[in-house]
């Protein structure tokens, strides 16, 4: 079959199953949340701030404390009550090495 046919076929294929689960939402391998990436920085991030903590919106929240994360400069993510993604999965916050003299920030996420 030459590769306009294939590529043909492979299109009508890939509408016919999309009209079989319209409507479906399909999850990707990654649960939502889930952010592994190293990232060389400039400097060490300002001392972290004071937060209160509200009370838990209900049962299966787990509170994602506030923190620094670098997006180009470093940028104050507040604290937040979450669901975790999947069952069992573990929240890894943020965190900040020297490597050498090489600051890196390593960005956490659900696992």
């Amino acid at each position: 079959m030459k590769n306009t046919s294939m590529s043909l076929l492979l299109a009508l294929l890939s509408s016919a199953s999309l009209g079989l689960t319209g409507g479906c939402i399909v999850e990707s391998p990654e649960p939502a949340g889930y952010v592994s990436a190293e990232i060389n920085v400039p400097s060490d991030p300002p001392p972290l701030l004071v937060e209160t903590i509200p009370d838990s919106p209900g049962d299966g929240f787990f509170w994602v404390a506030g923190t620094w994360a670098w997006h180009g400069h470093w940028v104050w993510e507040s604290g937040r009550w979450q669901r975790p993604p999947t069952p069992g999965a573990v929240w890894h916050p943020h965190r900040f090495e020297n490597r050498n003299g090489t600051r890196v920030f390593i960005r956490g996420g659900w696992h």
